[in-house]
């Protein structure tokens, strides 16, 4: 099968732990062997997010005052190239004999968006209440409950169009494990002509996975998390996980827009525009996901 398995941000970090490169790098390692035992059987392309990264990045541009801090496009770029080296090093010694390739992946996205007038995509680390009052009054950034804490909260447009596809078509076609779209890839519009310019947004990665599923006619989209299926009632005693279900029977039920409400309206979009199915469970179940004996299936 050809399956579009897209990363979610505790396939680096875990809630609660440092951003420090050793504690990523030995969280890909479990990622490593999820993506390497599906790599065996199927054809599969890679995704991940970027939300802890780019926002330490923002961190750490903002230290260096002698220049303007650089923009989100620039720092998701950045994020993207780091993040797909390190997926890089977890799989070349699991899959000996095959190549890689990570793709900055530019995604088009509307100007006119109403989202770039209503920040609603955490990034970066959590922040106790004065922390980020002072970190809003500094730089102007848009701060929203996360837990206990608060995290600084960006535009997140709707992805219309991957613009690498063809390139991203051509080394699937000669067996290159492609890591793309990383972050939800980097959001830009069109300037004039063939120009593309980047704007100051975050895409959600699970829209840009299901867009990117679709556009490649994949036979399943896997979303890992860190949560081992869809759950109805989550957070109460009543919870109960949803094993198989359809979009129909989802699109009826209310989940959180901060966590699992982007990954269920992903899955819902590409299986509605491709009669294909789509997983919903955590990472180290992956393989049982794609077997449809774990996670959350769902069917048109």
């Amino acid at each position: 099968m050809r399956l579009v398995v897209a990363l979610g941000g505790n396939a680096l970090l875990r809630r609660g732990e440092p951003l420090d490169a050793a504690v990523q790098q030995r969280n890909l390692a479990r990622a490593g062997d999820a993506i390497a035992a599906l790599a065996r059987d199927h054809d599969i392309i890679v995704t991940h997010g970027n939300g802890p990264q780019i926002g330490l990045i923002a961190l750490q541009a903002m230290a260096y005052r002698d220049v303007a801090p650089y923009p989100l496009d620039i720092l998701g770029a950045e994020s993207e190239g780091m993040i797909g080296y390190m997926i890089e090093q977890e799989l070349a010694p699991r899959l000996p004999g095959r190549e890689f390739a990570t793709l900055l992946t530019q995604v088009e996205v509307d100007p006119a968006d109403p989202a770039f007038s209503h920040p609603t995509k955490p990034i970066g680390p959590v922040y106790d209440s004065e922390a980020a009052r002072r970190l809003a009054q500094a730089s102007g950034w848009a701060m929203a409950p996360d837990g206990a804490g608060f995290r600084r909260v960006v535009p997140s447009p709707e992805p219309k169009r991957i613009i690498e596809l063809h390139a991203i078509r051509r080394l699937m076609a000669d067996g290159v494990l492609v890591i793309c779209a990383g972050g939800g890839g980097i959001p830009v519009v069109r300037a004039s002509g063939r120009r593309m310019r980047g704007v100051e947004a975050v895409i959600d990665k699970d829209l840009s996975a299901a867009l990117l599923a679709t556009a490649l006619e994949a036979d399943g989209l896997v979303l890992l998390t860190d949560v081992d299926a869809v759950y109805t009632d989550w957070g109460k005693v009543e919870a109960r996980p949803i094993r198989t279900t359809t979009t129909a029977e989802l699109r009826k039920k209310r989940f959180a827009a901060g966590s699992m409400g982007p990954k269920v309206d992903a899955a819902c979009r590409f299986v509605e525009a491709t009669n294909a199915w789509a997983g919903i469970g955590a990472l180290e179940d992956a393989v049982n996901i794609v077997a449809h004996s774990a996670g959350t299936i769902i069917r048109r």
